[in-house]
């Protein structure tokens, strides 16, 4: 019997499918597994080349199988469909998976730690209540302009305006929906506190880390911003510069050439649109304070800014950002300002 040397590991919640190949890419075997035999199933084979796709739950079964001495990759989907031959069903997944992750030029995601994960979770639970927030905020204006009141848009006009409306007399509203209204405010403070809560320990987990210490002597990188960056990026090894790193963010140019004419598009937009909108909105505040200062990062901006416009200049920001990030991380140091 060939020897088993890779495996395409199609996960799912409950069952999952394997394909067994040997160095030759040929099949030795399939098996369907339930979540409670993945274990034990791959504790008996040799130690090989597991593949599996950065989806849900990715990340965990490869810390599980790496315990038992497998080599684990794990390889974003998009990455994994044009391998994908015949009808979709879970074994052509699992091939395709085991073929992937052979390709030398192939391109992995660096499997997160737990405290990674757990940083990611808050991150995950913040922007959640944050939607919340804006989705009832904008619910209650829309609500209100139905009564020919019409207020100013932002949070904190709302806040303050919308006790004031529960108190006025006068102001046309029925008890039915000054008694909707004031568990609405309710609501809002509510999701106040806890946006407050997941800020506050976001700050607390960024000042104990000390990769996040380094992180925030970046001009543009808060302690939410150095928290997210660590968590997806970890200590930089699953990158070789700092490039990769703001391209696995969309933060370089797309690119169509053909013919030897290299033609250079908007930002591809690629990866973690979260962590990119940070960076983004992080860059946007030392671009406006770039006009008052003379060192050489302002003497950049203010040039780029000059030359290619504001919003320009605040995403080549973000993107130097990213590969200063990377550097600070791989290199265990800090930014020093020349």
């Amino acid at each position: 019997m060939n020897k088993i040397t890779t495996v395409g590991l199609d996960l799912a919640k409950n069952v999952f499918h394997a394909v067994c190949c040997d160095e030759y890419g040929k099949i030795v075997k399939k098996k369907m597994l339930k979540r409670s035999q993945v274990l034990k199933y791959f504790a008996n084979l040799p130690k090989c080349l597991v593949g599996m796709e950065a989806c849900a739950s990715g990340h965990h079964w490869a810390r599980e199988l790496a315990t038992q001495e497998h080599q684990v990759k794990l390889i974003p989907p998009q990455y994994v469909k044009p391998y994908v031959r015949g009808n979709k069903n879970d074994y052509n997944d699992a091939l395709a998976i085991a073929e992937a992750v052979t390709r030398p030029e192939m391109r992995f995601v660096s499997i997160k730690t737990p405290e990674q994960q757990d940083i990611q979770a808050l991150h995950r639970l913040r922007e959640r209540r944050l939607q919340d927030r804006t989705a009832l905020c904008n619910q209650l204006r829309g609500l209100l302009a139905e009564y020919g009141l019409i207020l100013p848009t932002g949070i904190n006009v709302l806040r303050r305006c919308l006790p004031e409306l529960l108190e006025d007399g006068e102001n046309g509203l029925s008890d039915l929906f000054r008694r909707l209204l004031a568990q609405s405010y309710q609501q809002l403070q509510e999701l106040d506190r806890h946006i407050n809560d997941y800020t506050r320990e976001m700050s607390r987990q960024s000042q104990q880390d000390e990769a996040c210490r380094r992180l925030q002597t970046i001009p543009g990188f808060g302690p939410i911003v150095a928290s997210v960056f660590h968590s997806v990026v970890g200590h930089g090894e699953a990158y070789r510069r700092g490039r990769d790193v703001s391209a696995s963010l969309g933060l370089v140019p797309r690119q169509h050439s053909s013919g030897g004419k290299d033609v250079l598009l908007g930002i591809s937009k690629r990866g973690d649109r979260y962590l990119r909108s940070l960076l983004v909105h992080g860059a946007r505040s030392v671009v406006i304070q770039a006009a008052k200062k003379d060192d050489r990062l302002s003497r950049w901006i203010n040039k780029v800014k000059a030359e290619r416009g504001f919003n320009k200049a605040v995403v080549a920001l973000a993107n130097k950002m990213a590969r200063i990030g990377w550097a600070v991380l791989a290199n265990k140091t800090v930014y020093q300002t020349a």
